[in-house]
């Protein structure tokens, strides 16, 4: 499904059809679940920030999570988690980001 050549997958916050993902605050939400998935393992307090591995974003006005590869290298069954969570919600995914350098 994902190329191993990527090292980042946007999630969209866009359906296959075009409308906005609802609830408002899901990459929020799916970060926030994804937390402690980070460079490591889980830390005192680490649940207070994002990994880096699972970040929510905007991009182009499009609330977006981007998931980077370590996640997989990480957790195989978080990185499916966040894929799945894409697929059961039929929303798009991006495998790179015009006019995202230096991001």
């Amino acid at each position: 499904m994902v190329p191993n050549s990527v090292k980042e997958v946007f999630i969209l916050g866009l359906t296959q059809g075009g409308k906005a993902f609802r609830p408002s605050d899901w990459a929020e939400r799916l970060a926030g679940v994804m937390s402690q998935f980070r460079p490591g393992g889980p830390q005192p307090g680490s649940h207070l920030a994002y990994s880096p591995w699972c970040i929510p974003t905007t991009l182009g006005g499009i609330k977006c999570v981007i998931v980077h590869r370590d996640l997989q290298d990480y957790d195989v069954m978080a990185w499916d988690f966040c894929l799945n969570f894409a697929k059961d919600n039929d929303l798009q995914l991006r495998f790179d980001a015009p006019g995202q350098a230096g991001r």
